[in-house]
């Protein structure tokens, strides 16, 4: 069944309803279209978690706003890929929402308690018994602080474990409370956000989607062949990291030490365009980068900024043009 539309419907295709403009996706799945899914982002917000949230819930039909509670649309993640949202926070005070959702990651979680008109729509949302949730640190950050978990049971980050209450505090990857959902982090992302979806859409949506994003559900086998085996090989020496200096593998004998040396590529390319798969790019880049991989997202469009697949606004580092001045150890096409 199509799930009840809590805006005017109208708001589809309206464009003076509030200066917002409601996004629906160019490829639609053959669910509801008209479920509005809400969700905020901050400077040093969890890019893979926001990306992964918003790219899920539209391709199973939902219509997705991104805010910023930032001055400005353009936010930095907490690994550096910077977005730019659909509108501010303050343009959605009076909007009604199926779903508001919080991503982690600090201090971008720290940004959103901060926000006193967040807080009015994620408090209102709750009281009116709706879908809200957060994952990573956002649950102990956020919602712990607003007094919007009470009495229910709930999960988060697992550095964030002990400033939940002990009684409530479930050591789960996702965390199903009536209205509220909570999550750990980015590597449960997937299923944070499949669990919406078959809350909003029901049980076949979820799994059509899951099976749409190759994912493994219901503790299927993984599938794995090989075809047309290639040899790597590389025409330097490898490196290793210690801090920002990069060493020669041949020139340095390598220690395991507290501060730790790390093998790593020197740097990375990774091209975008327009229609580039979104999850494909933040996740790709997120984990090199928290590898200490110094990865370039260049844009191959004339400027930087590039509309992905499900309609995720990102900036890339630089264009392909002045990309093209340096040598890279590795060059990763994200798919089109």
């Amino acid at each position: 069944m199509p799930v009840p539309v809590l805006c005017s419907a109208a708001r589809a295709n309206s464009e003076d309803h509030t200066g917002l403009q409601a996004r629906l996706p160019e490829h639609n799945t053959g669910y509801a279209t008209h479920t509005f899914y809400f969700q905020e982002e901050g400077l040093g917000t969890e890019e893979m978690e926001a990306v992964i949230l918003v790219d899920v819930l539209r391709r199973a039909g939902a219509d997705v706003i991104v805010a910023s509670v930032e001055p400005e649309l353009q936010i930095e993640g907490s690994s550096g890929t910077k977005l730019v949202a659909d509108t501010s926070i303050s343009a959605c005070a009076n909007e009604m929402f199926d779903l508001v959702a919080l991503p982690g990651g600090m201090p971008g979680s720290a940004r959103l308690r901060d926000c006193q008109v967040l807080r009015r729509i994620i408090t209102k949302q709750a009281e009116d018994k709706k879908l809200y949730g957060a994952i990573c640190a956002a649950p102990a950050v956020v919602l712990m602080s607003w007094g919007l978990m009470k009495r229910k049971k709930m999960t988060c980050h697992p550095a964030f474990m002990s400033k939940l209450p002990t009684f409530w505090a479930v050591q789960s990857n996702l965390q199903v409370s009536g209205e509220l959902t909570t999550s750990r982090g980015p590597g449960t992302t997937f299923e944070f956000a499949l669990s919406f979806v078959q809350q909003l859409f029901g049980d076949k949506s979820a799994a059509d989607v899951g099976e749409l994003l190759m994912m493994r559900l219901g503790g299927g086998r993984h599938l794995k062949k090989e075809f047309n085996k290639i040899d790597w090989s590389f025409d330097q020496t490898p490196r290793v990291r210690s801090g920002k200096e990069w060493v020669d593998l041949g020139e340095a004998t390598i220690e395991k030490k507290s501060d730790g040396w790390s093998l790593g590529l020197r740097m990375v390319l990774v091209p975008i365009a327009n229609g580039s798969e979104e999850m494909e790019v933040v996740m790709l880049v997120d984990i090199l980068r928290r590898a200490k991989v110094d990865v370039v997202v260049a844009s191959v469009e004339k400027c930087i900024q590039v509309v992905a697949s499900q309609n995720t606004n990102i900036v890339a580092d630089k264009s392909i043009g002045d990309a093209s001045e340096h040598t890279y150890d590795l060059i990763i096409l994200p798919v089109s």
